[in-house]
């Protein structure tokens, strides 16, 4: 018999509940305050709009160092019929490391029974694994820095959003691409069109980074990828992360929900030989700002 999303959710809230009983203490446990609230409404009126996505972040003490791992857990809705997807980041842990982390976080979960709650053991399996990773830095980064010489991917994902205005939110969103290496741009406005591009890894945790706890209305339109056996900069379209704000559409005094020119978007994109993803983004063929 078929399960059905209801059921899925049931299980999302019980192993919560185990997990917040594994973690009781401030700060282990990070859930948006809304997140069960909100799936606790939809199991009393299943006839509505489903809830945002369960998304949460469990901070982990590893080792006798205690070396800080955080597992950061997103639900599809169907969880634990499909697989969650899970993000293990430390400080102490090197980009590549972290990479190798995951790699073998995906390989142990994808090995276990299909249907059954596996958060708790990936939790586990964190805590057992992740001191292998820190002991073998040195040997991980001489490995990491000869795949990098060899041969590179560039990343680059365009992305979607309802709106972009508030300043901390443009903040974060530049402060995020500087740290990660990350060109592109932040077209501010009604409707909000974000683009970065770098190596993958960066742009996945620029995008998992941005969207937490929960901006609601965005999504990844897009991705690109392309491989090089040079450095990746060569690839990109952009070459730092720009400010794009275009004259709006009428006279809206000092509201803040007006509409940028989409015109002069698509001429911005054209000029960074990027033209056809402005159907991707909007859903039409763009047309000149004079036209």
């Amino acid at each position: 018999m078929a399960v059905t999303v209801k059921e899925c959710l049931e299980l999302q809230l019980l192993e919560v509940e185990m997990l917040l009983s594994m973690f009781p203490k401030r700060g282990e446990f990070s859930l948006d305050e809304d997140a069960v609230p909100s799936i606790q409404r939809y199991l009393r009126n299943a006839d509505g709009a489903l809830p945002q996505q369960l998304e949460y972040r469990i901070t982990l003490d590893v080792g006798e160092a205690e070396v800080k791992v955080e597992l950061q857990v997103l639900l599809p809705h169907m969880y634990p019929q499909v697989a969650p997807q899970l993000f293990a980041r430390s400080d102490a842990l090197h980009r590549q490391q972290q990479l190798q982390l995951n790699t073998r976080l995906a390989s142990h979960i994808s090995s276990l029974d299909s249907g059954d709650l596996c958060v708790c053991e990936a939790v586990q399996w964190v805590k057992d694994n992740s001191l292998t990773f820190l002991e073998n830095s040195e040997t991980s980064s001489e490995c990491a820095s000869k795949e990098v010489r060899v041969k590179e991917m560039l990343h680059r994902m365009w992305i979607y959003s309802h709106h972009i205005y508030r300043q901390e939110l443009r903040k974060k969103i530049f402060d995020c691409a500087k740290k990660l290496n990350l060109t592109g741009f932040c077209l501010t406005g009604k409707p909000g069109v974000i683009c970065v591009e770098g190596l993958r890894e960066n742009c996945e945790e620029f995008w998992r980074d941005i969207r937490y706890p929960n901006w609601k209305h965005i999504s990844c339109k897009h991705v690109e990828n392309m491989e090089t056996e040079g450095s990746i900069d060569n690839l990109r379209l952009f070459h730092g992360f720009e400010d794009l704000q275009f004259q709006a559409h009428g006279d809206y005094g000092l509201r803040n929900d007006y509409h940028m020119d989409l015109g002069q978007f698509l001429e911005f994109l054209k000029q960074h030989q990027s033209g056809h993803i402005f159907q991707i983004l909007f859903g039409v063929e763009g047309k000149h700002s004079d036209n």
